[in-house]
């Protein structure tokens, strides 16, 4: 008797075998088929597929490999989309329903490559699409929404409906026309895509790498619906979150980038509005980490990167600043390194020099202090140099109520300003009684260019109590040099400068040195280094005269 119903049992689990077996040989190319009829209706497209599996070990589960989509309507011979690996699960009810309905569906390793708009063929309303079959299709609309939102009528070629789409490791690659513009590279390591319903935007959940600085951009919001004759006035919106960013990866400057913002628009003119903080920013040459806060507003173009700054406030340290721009990515060329051209106008009303100072030249504390005004355009072009080396600025600055920190520089004014008023020190004034020396602002203004972490003064007024400097001259960002020359216009005339019968004898000489409206009108030098300077007269250097009438 145990014999028997053993050999019963095996007997029906053969035949259950084989029925299954019957029926996954008939499942999996009607499966099969559905897929690629689904995908060739939805993106209009030429669908090729290398592999494609099914298994009952674990419930009904479906993989594939080698998925490639070409739509009909682009020129390009590469696919819009390509991917490596999708699996998902459905139930054996489901295999009976037209259209079917899949939960989620999961995609590893997928490649999106939008041509520009001259690669995709206008097709007449009237033009009918055969993609694999010949049969009439919808155009295409979102390359990646179309296929988890419903139509708004049923498609006898749609069968198979998906919920949700969960992709790793994605390539985007958006191409362009425009001459000397580079394709617009993403790489996405996670995404999540929901459908919300036909016609509609879909719901995003991404993290998106970027490339320089490295770092992942958590993203969540809205994209669509696609338009894929007019990719760049498809509508975003949504938030970002992007932290520990590591900004020594531009040769010259260091610090943790952290930023946050919101987002919306067209692609090709998004609205971002969002602040960025680096608690550590420094230059290697100050190599003095500062406090770095920025509130920004800026257009960007989504689809070749572009960005325009309008505007950002900015503080560093105590220093409040506005900057407009732009940062456009140019191609390489020989001897032209690709990358980001930065071009930025700079407003200060309210910045200290001392903080600028902390932060570009090596040395504490900073050579000076005080009330910093400027107006500049400053440029960085593209090229895997420091910062510093390539960074380019023009400008004009006014320095207000400052003082030197080197007692030496300081005391040299001191003794210009006292002597410029006519007030010279007596040696023997305070011999009993002496009295701390009163230290004079300056007044420093003028016009600079920067360029290769040099600043060239063409223009320098250098202003104290009883004495005004017009100089010109260069000054490393270093510290190491500063080489100055000019004339001093002092109000004193020399017989004011001294006394007794230095005074006396100098009389003579007065009218020989008043020009200009003051009373001395002498050639100077700064020149030297912050440890060791020199102010002193300058006879021995021409002096420039005045420039040659213009020709007639």
């Amino acid at each position: 008797m145990l014999l028997w119903s053993s050999a019963a049992l095996l007997l029906i689990v053969l035949l259950l075998g084989i029925a299954a077996q019957i029926a996954m040989d008939r499942v999996e190319p009607t499966l099969r088929a559905r897929v690629v009829e689904t995908l060739a209706t939805r993106f209009d497209s030429r669908v090729e597929l290398d592999r494609f599996h099914v298994s009952v070990i674990r419930g009904f589960e479906v993989e594939g490999n080698g998925l490639r989509l070409y739509p009909q309507r682009f020129r390009t011979g590469q696919p819009l989309i390509a991917i490596a690996k999708f699996h998902f699960r459905t139930s054996w009810q489901s295999l009976f329903h037209t259209p079917m309905r899949v939960a989620q569906v999961s995609v590893e390793g997928m490649a999106i490559n939008i041509p520009p708009k001259e690669q995709r063929i206008s097709r007449q309303p009237d033009q009918p699409a055969t993609p694999n079959a010949n049969r009439s299709a919808p155009a295409a609309q979102d390359p990646v929404a179309t296929a988890l939102s419903p139509p708004s009528a049923p498609h006898p070629g749609i069968k198979i409906f998906v919920d949700e789409i969960l992709i790793q490791n994605t390539r985007l690659l958006i191409g362009t026309s425009k001459p000397g513009k580079l394709p617009l590279d993403f790489e996405i390591s996670r995404i999540r895509l929901q459908s919300v319903g036909p016609g509609q935007p879909m719901k995003f959940d991404a993290t998106l790498v970027n490339p320089k600085p490295k770092g992942d951009i958590h993203s969540i919001g809205y994209f669509g619906p696609f338009l894929e004759g007019s990719p760049g006035d498809s509508l975003v919106s949504g938030s970002y979150i992007f932290t520990h960013a590591d900004l020594s990866v531009f040769k010259g400057i260091g610090g943790m980038l952290s930023s946050t913002g919101k987002y919306q628009g067209p692609l090709n003119r998004l609205v971002v509005d969002g602040q960025a903080d680096v608690p550590d920013f420094r230059l290697n040459t100050g190599n003095y980490p500062m406090v770095l806060h920025t509130v920004f507003h800026a257009i960007v173009n989504g689809t070749d990167g572009d960005t325009y700054l309008e505007p950002v406030r900015a503080q560093l340290g105590h220093s409040n600043f506005t900057v407009t721009g732009s940062v456009v990515r140019v191609p390489g060329a020989p001897n032209h390194p690709g990358g980001h051209d930065i071009t930025l106008d700079v407003a200060m009303s309210n910045a200290r020099i001392e903080d600028f100072l902390r932060l570009a030249v090596r040395g504490d504390p900073p050579v000076m202090n005080g009330n910093l005004r400027m107006n500049a355009r400053v440029s960085v072009p593209p090229g895997d140099v420091p910062v510093l080396q390539k960074l380019r600025l023009s400008g004009n600055f006014d320095v207000g109520g400052a003082f030197f920190s080197s007692d030496q520089i300081q005391k040299k004014i001191n003794e210009l300003s006292r002597i410029g008023s006519g007030h010279p020190k007596d040696p023997d004034l305070h011999i009993n009684y002496p009295q701390p020396e009163i230290n004079v602002p300056s007044d420093i203004q003028g016009n600079l260019t920067l360029a290769n972490a040099t600043m060239d003064f063409p223009a320098l007024d250098f202003k104290v109590p009883g004495a005004l400097i017009d100089l010109s001259g260069v000054y490393t960002l270093d510290g190491t040099r500063f080489d100055f020359h000019g004339k001093a216009k002092l109000h004193a005339h020399p017989s004011q400068m001294t006394t007794g019968w230095k005074s006396a004898l100098l009389k003579l000489a007065d009218p020989y040195f008043a020009k200009e409206g003051y009373g001395t009108v002498v050639p100077i030098e700064v020149s030297g280094t912050k440890s060791e300077p020199h102010i002193g007269l300058d006879f021995g250097r021409k002096q420039p005269g005045p420039s040659p009438a213009a020709p007639k």
